[in-house]
């Protein structure tokens, strides 16, 4: 389990040209969404034992937040009155507890702690049958797409700019 998220981990951030998890594979790239869609899929069916549940977190973040936690180009893309966001990750089962397991930025993990949230303090919407066409419903009611596309960019160009290696280095999960 550890070498499958971490390997989602070490994919680059980033927008795919097209959705779903077949284009992250193919681009070795992803945001929350496909990485979190594709992990949880994969920790079903090889780790059943985990149960993993997707979870959709609205929340705010300013500039000072965004600058401690991503950086000055991030920061930038920040509007003065802060932006509102949804961010994906799990839940699972590891070692008879349930923690928190977001994938959305590579590091290292040990296998059994809960990693840390990319995003800061929000509401928690654990997603049902359709966790795609959720999320969407909670960024049309939640976000203002023309402030938070440029804050999804920047974080793409500062994930890129602070990866370790080439990509070629980087593992692929396989299907």
């Amino acid at each position: 389990m550890l070498e499958l998220v971490e390997a989602v981990r070490d994919l680059e951030y980033g927008r795919l040209s097209e959705g779903g998890v077949e284009a992250m594979l193919r681009e070795r790239r992803g945001t929350c969404s496909a990485k979190h869609l594709y992990l949880a899929a994969e920790l079903e069916a090889r780790f059943p034992q985990t149960q993993p549940r997707i979870v959709h977190r609205v929340y705010r973040i300013d500039r000072a937040e965004a600058a401690e936690r991503f950086g000055a180009e991030a920061a930038a893309a920040v509007p003065r009155a802060g932006l509102v966001d949804v961010h994906r990750y799990l839940t699972a089962i590891v070692d008879g507890r349930r923690i928190v397991i977001d994938a959305t930025f590579p590091g290292p993990w040990d296998g059994t702690s809960p990693l840390p949230l990319a995003c800061g303090p929000g509401e928690d919407h654990p997603a049902d049958a359709d966790p795609d066409a959720e999320k969407r419903a909670l960024e049309s009611e939640h976000c203002d797409p023309e402030v938070r596309e440029p804050f999804v960019a920047a974080l793409a160009r500062t994930a890129a700019a602070s990866a370790a290696g080439p990509p070629a280095s980087r593992p692929t999960p396989e299907r």
